[in-house]
């Protein structure tokens, strides 16, 4: 067994350093965003997996998740990790019903202590192309021009047109990407509010299913979040932990 001094197993806390001003403008946009969606609902999942804790090369890691359902869509996840008072991340992803013709709403942002190294937002299509009122909606938004535009992972075939992969200058574009991503969440919520399902065997479920199966796929290529949660715990709960929690898949039709 791995030394306790390298790994904590996961234990609940609901305690954990003050969060970056960015990262909880953004949080509560999201919570703004989901108390407005149509039969909205907490997600019952292992109690082990909504407030955890382990230590990493010394540090403290706290995270604590947040998970409800609506109608449209089948997880709502936003999750803050922290490590000490050094690194900082918001995770959220949206996952609609495959029923609905509706997007996967994702955001990242990791704040360091030289400011917000990466922050990313899409409306990200499981089918092709993105559904209409979604394009229209991303089209009509304005784009604010970042400085710091980053690479995509070689991965990111998944995201759309419309992905935002930043490092933020200064508080001036802090303040754009929330604004931003506040416009992504808008569009998605007015598409949620007027989405009707199809049939559960549905020629486009099924085309919607197998695109969600991928980007699930797609994003469980990334080593680094696979590498910080075996680090802290040990590979076993990394494993469910992004399968069950990060990037569960749709469930069978």
């Amino acid at each position: 067994m791995d030394s306790l001094a390298a790994i904590l197993l996961p234990s609940p806390s609901n305690s954990g350093p003050a969060i970056h001003p960015l990262l909880e403008a953004l949080a509560e946009r999201i919570r703004d965003c989901r108390a407005q969606l149509p039969e909205l609902s907490p997600l019952v999942v292992d109690p082990e997996l909504l407030a955890i804790s382990g230590m990493l090369d010394g540090e403290e890691l706290f995270i604590s998740n947040e998970l409800h359902r609506c109608r449209g869509i089948r997880k709502l996840h936003l999750e803050i990790a922290s490590l000490d008072a050094d690194i900082q991340i918001l995770h959220s992803v949206f996952f609609p019903d495959p029923r609905f013709d509706l997007p996967i709403f994702g955001a990242d942002v990791v704040a360091g202590p030289g400011g917000i190294s990466a922050a990313i937002v899409d409306l990200s299509p499981v089918g092709q192309p993105l559904p209409l009122a979604i394009l229209r909606g991303l089209e009509a938004l304005p784009l604010p021009t970042f400085k710091q535009v980053r690479q995509l992972p070689a991965w990111g075939s998944i995201f759309s047109p419309f992905v935002q992969f930043i490092r933020p200058a200064d508080t001036q574009e802090e303040g754009w990407f929330v604004d931003l991503l506040d416009g992504y969440l808008s569009t998605l919520a007015s598409a949620v509010i007027g989405a009707k399902a199809d049939a559960s065997l549905a020629a486009s479920t099924i085309q919607r299913h197998k695109g969600q199966l991928l980007y699930c796929l797609q994003q469980k290529r990334n080593d680094k979040t696979r590498g910080v949660l075996e680090k802290a715990f040990n590979p076993q709960w990394a494993d469910r932990y992004i399968e069950e929690m990060l990037f569960d898949e749709p469930p069978p039709l």
